[in-house]
């Protein structure tokens, strides 16, 4: 019996001895195991640093009987992050974990990390434990990359929301008009015409005009016609001869009253005035003859069915056609509008006096963020002006003053593309991404092109953003962002025009990623000095002296 417990002891010890052995010729050969890593450099997309390893261990490596746990851990500044350990076993191991044959296998994992600040300069390692039995050894780490790359977190991810523009008027244009009418047939300027208060009117307004400093005459015009009754070829040579005897009129109406020189027309048969006369009269038929109108546009068949209504026609040329049979005297006229100055000055000592248009104008004008918040709240109040609250709400998200944006927002149209762009740059703000995608999509403006763009730069979708980007209006940093994310480096060079110091530092990433050392210096010493500290960590500068 006692020999029998002495053989099993030596058999334990030899057994132990033999496991020992194996994991320590597996350390000795952990040197012989490749690893290669896809990123080669670490890269954060969308908050996360994710790769795929493979580890080629070579024949002879695994022990049949050996369990190894190897964890992936990132080192960085301030500390590491590990995953859960992936675990392989022997072919002579009764388990459930990946098996790896003693004649060599390569093994793909992936590998997932959230980021947290610092691992901008960091590195990826494999940590292995080999078990065989109760012992266990510690096999040597092995570096699998360096990283990571944090490019993509330049991009300005505030969001545009514009200000809604005004309808403000400079110049108010406007007509001042009178006419002269003629007989059936006829072309001749009767003196009672001359004489009469349509043209009496019109005199009376260009004096009007002529004395007010803020009016001008911006050109005149005749504008001759005849009914459309007859003949269409008599009717184009009788509104011709109009307008000559209206134009030798308007000398004799205008000699005292300064005009100029009118662009005379003649425009034939005035159909457009006839359908305008019968839609404002009370004839009992207008509806029938508007149908008319629109069933045909030959004006002899509009005419000849007209016609065949003989009591609707006998009412047309008592109320309608006679006024037809005209010439207009027109003069157009600019009204200059409060400048800017005067608006300033309406604003402190008569506001009263500015309607809707003027105080969201004057809003542009303010540099001050409380003035033009109390300018907008008077548009609100006095006017009930949509386009002031969502400049306001605007005007909050520029202060990043959300909940106040929010309410206002939530009071408006909720399909107005303006509404639906700025509640996404609030998602985006929130770090709710798909949401904000779904609200630029909807709005598909200008503004929520440029920050669908941003969406798809935070998600890792560079190529998508390029194209999205690629006609955005606004500042040129996040498109050349998503060609120097593509590779695009020609590109993205000659898509920065302003030298903002984010724009500076992109060129300094371009020049790295190019090899001209000289033109990294060069604009790194042009940047920012938060932008030159962040340099010092940026793996887009590993290898230069910074």
């Amino acid at each position: 019996m006692r020999r029998t417990f002495k053989l099993l002891a030596a058999a334990a010890i030899i057994a132990a001895t033999a496991a020992c052995s194996s994991m320590e010729k597996m350390a000795k050969m952990a040197e012989n195991v490749k690893v290669t890593c896809e990123p080669e450099v670490l890269e954060v997309v969308n908050g996360s640093i994710d790769a795929i390893v493979k580890v080629t261990y070579p024949q002879g490596y695994f022990n049949p009987k050996a369990i190894l746990e190897v964890t992936p851990v990132i080192v960085y500044q301030g500390g590491e992050a590990a995953m859960k350990p992936f675990v392989y076993q022997g072919t002579k191991v009764k388990d459930n974990y990946k098996v790896v044959s003693s004649d060599g296998q390569t093994v793909t994992e992936r590998v997932h990390f959230d980021y947290v600040e610092g691992m901008e300069k960091c590195y990826l390692e494999l940590r292995g434990v080999a078990r065989a039995k109760s012992k266990s050894i510690t096999l040597p780490s092995k570096k699998v990359a360096d990283g990571a790359n944090t490019t993509y977190m330049l991009v300005k991810r505030a969001g545009v929301v514009s200000f809604k523009p005004d309808n403000y008027q400079d110049v108010i244009s406007s007509t001042a008009e009178g006419q002269i009418k003629y007989l059936v047939n006829s072309a001749e300027v009767r003196s009672s015409e001359l004489k009469g208060q349509s043209v009496k009117d019109f005199q009376a307004a260009l004096d009007k005009i002529n004395a007010d400093s803020r009016t001008t005459i911006t050109g005149t015009e005749i504008v001759a016609y005849a009914s459309p009754e007859g003949p269409v070829n008599k009717n184009n040579e009788l509104s011709d001869k109009r307008s000559s005897s209206a134009s030798k009129a308007w000398k004799e109406i205008t000699k005292k009253h300064a005009a100029g020189n009118p662009d005379v027309k003649s425009i034939g048969e005035d159909w457009e005035g006839f359908q305008k006369l019968v839609r404002e009269s009370n004839l009992e038929d207008k509806e029938l003859i508007l149908r008319v109108l629109s069933m045909y546009s030959d004006p002899a068949v509009r005419e000849n069915e007209i016609r065949n209504m003989s009591q609707v026609f006998t009412a047309l040329k008592g109320e309608v056609l006679p006024e037809l049979r005209r010439a207009r005297l027109i003069a157009n006229v600019g009204y200059q509008n409060y400048t800017s100055d005067e608006l300033l000055k309406l604003l402190e000592d008569n506001a009263d006096v500015l309607d809707e248009e003027a105080l969201l104008r004057t809003a542009t004008l303010v540099k001050d963020d409380a003035q033009k918040e109390a300018i907008y709240n008077r548009a609100v109040s006095k006017f009930g002006s949509d386009r002031a609250r969502f400049n306001l709400a605007a005007l909050y998200l520029g202060q990043e003053k959300v909940s106040k944006a929010s309410e206002l927002l939530a009071k408006l149209d909720a399909n107005d593309p303006d509404v639906l762009n700025a509640k996404g740059v609030i998602a985006l703000r929130q770090d709710e991404l798909d949401a904000a995608e779904t609200y630029f999509r909807r709005s598909a403006n200008e503004d929520a092109k440029a920050n669908l763009g941003i969406v798809e730069l935070l998600t890792g979708r560079y190529d998508e953003a390029v194209k999205t980007l690629a006609d955005a209006k606004g500042c040129c940093h996040n498109p050349a962002l998503a060609y120097i994310l593509t590779d695009q480096l020609g590109k993205a060079a000659q898509t920065i025009h302003c030298s903002c110091p984010k724009c500076i530092y992109l060129k300094a990433i371009i020049a790295a990623r190019q090899g001209d050392a000289d033109g990294v210096r060069k604009n790194l010493a042009e940047t920012s000095a938060e932008l030159r500290e962040h340099a010092l960590t940026d793996i887009e500068f590993a290898g230069y002296d910074l």
